[in-house]
């Protein structure tokens, strides 16, 4: 009796270790299977929950076991066990039963992301109408903002790729810059524009205050190769710092450029676009591909634009150290950005918190996004 009394203290134990939220598979092996019998891109009966989407852009090689790229960390240590064929898209959908989290590769660049998120949108074989959406990639950061490591969360997502441009030798000795704002008159041009092209985007504010205020304090990782890159950037105090979480926000645009002349475009960039509003932190491709199709899916009920969250974290800085060229300094970075790893597990950790806290309390925030 005594023996009995024990085990059920230890399965009680047991249990209370288990969030309630987790306690019962989100897709029992039944729905799995039904789901998994469908053909992608078809008609299917069945659906499975999805909670959150958690949104990469690349893998290295294989999805686990070597090098990890933006897939990786999320796919081993998530037991995002359930292959969903995805031909569709760049690569298979990843999924866990368990928790309801779903991974996507979306390929680089915003077209690829764009056709991507619509193709995921609008598969039969996934029920998005409640998903969170969490993008987490590396970005190129500004060192006036953050070091190499720190991950930002964005309110604005800015495209760098609709304007008028004109060749910096052909411009009027006046203009500062050949490139300039689709609609407007030239680069001085003050007068506000509406980005009905989708030349920027403006996310849930409470939403990414809430992911801020959840994560701020977490702990992000620093190693020797990074803080021996950070220490050139002498006058860039924030630049210096060991990794953090910030605010800040986000300009996409399918070339890779690089420079302290480009990175003060892209703050101009991104104040014009958002009416002084917004603040430049990361760069990188795909979040105004990503952000188009995620607005489109929610006209018709297949997702929720205000569900979604953007996380980029630096593997490398936008514009060389003081004293360096920009051009063998982009050559240099790549070959293997400083940041790379530390800026991977920085979106694992900062990410995996609130992917953590809406799936474990998911009575909490099935029903609207918390303020």
């Amino acid at each position: 009796m005594q023996l009995l009394a024990r085990a059920v203290l230890f399965a009680g134990a047991l249990f209370a270790t288990v969030s309630p939220g987790l306690a019962i598979p989100v897709a029992p092996p039944s729905l799995v299977a039904r789901v998994k019998a469908c053909a992608p891109a078809r008609p299917c009966a069945a659906r499975l929950p999805v909670r959150v989407v958690v949104v990469t852009m690349f893998e290295i090689g294989k999805d686990t076991g070597d090098k990890p790229g933006e897939f990786q960390l999320w796919k081993e240590r998530r037991k995002l066990d359930v292959t969903l064929p995805f031909p569709q898209g760049w690569h298979d959908l990843a999924y866990d039963p368990q928790t309801g989290v779903l991974a996507i590769v979306t390929g680089m660049g915003s077209i690829k992301s764009a056709t991507a998120a619509l193709a995921l949108g609008l598969d039969d074989r996934l029920d998005l109408s409640k998903a969170y959406w969490l993008v987490a990639g590396i970005a190129g950061i500004d060192p006036a903002d953050a070091s190499v490591g720190s991950a930002a969360w964005a309110r604005f997502l800015v495209d760098g790729d609709i304007a008028h441009e004109i060749d910096a030798r052909e411009i009027p000795t006046d203009w500062e810059s050949g490139y300039f704002a689709l609609h407007s008159k030239g680069p001085s041009d003050p007068t506000p524009l509406e980005p009905v092209n989708g030349e920027m985007f403006e996310l849930n504010a409470a939403l990414r205050d809430w992911a801020f205020a959840l994560t701020k304090d977490v702990k992000l990782p620093d190693d020797a190769t990074i803080t021996a890159a950070r220490a050139h950037y002498v006058g860039y105090p924030n630049a210096q710092k060991p990794p953090f979480v910030l605010k800040g926000d986000n300009l996409a645009a399918m070339t890779f450029w690089h420079g302290a002349k480009l990175t003060e475009w892209a703050n101009d960039w991104t104040r014009f676009w958002t009416r002084g509003q917004g603040e430049f932190v990361t760069s990188a491709m795909e979040e105004t591909g990503t952000f188009q199709s995620i607005e489109y899916l929610t006209r018709v009920g297949r997702a929720d634009r205000n569900r979604v969250m953007v996380l980029r974290a630096g593997s490398n800085f936008t514009m060389p150290p003081p004293g360096v060229a920009p051009a063998p300094y982009l050559l240099s970075e790549n070959q293997g950005y400083a940041g790379m790893t530390a800026a991977l597990e920085s979106l694992y950790l900062v990410g995996g918190k609130v992917v953590d806290e809406i799936t474990t309390h998911w009575d909490r925030y099935e029903k609207a996004p918390p303020k």
